[in-house]
């Protein structure tokens, strides 16, 4: 995503890739390392989106938006509240009652984090992006503070939905995101 952000031009089309990371703590520019409490066996890898630390497995959903947000006309916090109002308007699908927290970026059931934002802006382009916790063991999240908040509880959507699917909340999120950012058309293509 790096590579494609520093070589993109005025005309290269956005794309929003979909993916499943394998276990990982992943630290952001502005984290400190006093909230990574016991990494154990997980590697730890600095990367250049903002925030703080979290836990990225299989069963969560990451999605990262390459997005020219200059093109679109959207600003950052614009751009973040319609990732935020994304993941809302996917987990109402469900019935369930998700909101936003302007001073915690990332999107919360009962006080408890299922979806978390980490962007960079570089060109007036966006990369990185969301996490939305599926079917995930969570214990991982114990070993940090998540997000830099200690004792924050984090809920996945199985807690809450019986046999649901990654690949069910992948196409619904994705239709929101390109809905709510104000693509009239998306094409789907396999990985690499």
């Amino acid at each position: 995503m790096q590579s494609f952000t520093e070589q993109r031009t005025h005309d290269t089309p956005d794309e929003i890739w979909l993916l499943e990371h394998e276990p990982v703590f992943t630290f952001g520019r502005n984290g400190k390392k006093e909230h990574i409490l016991n990494a154990a066996d997980i590697p730890v890898i600095d990367i250049d989106r903002g925030g703080q630390v979290t836990y990225h497995g299989p069963g969560q959903l990451i999605i990262y938006l390459m997005i020219d947000i200059k093109r679109r006309a959207l600003g950052v916090r614009k751009l973040v509240t319609l990732i935020e109002q994304s993941i809302i308007n996917t987990l109402e699908e469900y019935q369930l009652q998700a909101y936003a927290k302007k001073e915690a970026p990332g999107v919360y059931i009962d006080e408890a984090k299922i979806a978390a934002l980490g962007l960079r802006i570089k060109k007036g382009c966006s990369f990185h992006g969301l996490s939305l916790n599926v079917t995930m063991n969570l214990e991982p999240f114990k070993q940090i503070n998540p997000c830099g908040y200690k004792n924050l509880e984090v809920v996945q959507l199985c807690d809450y939905i019986e046999g649901i699917q990654l690949s069910q909340v992948q196409q619904k999120l994705t239709c929101h995101l390109a809905k709510n950012i104000g693509y009239a058309k998306v094409i789907w293509e396999e990985g690499f």
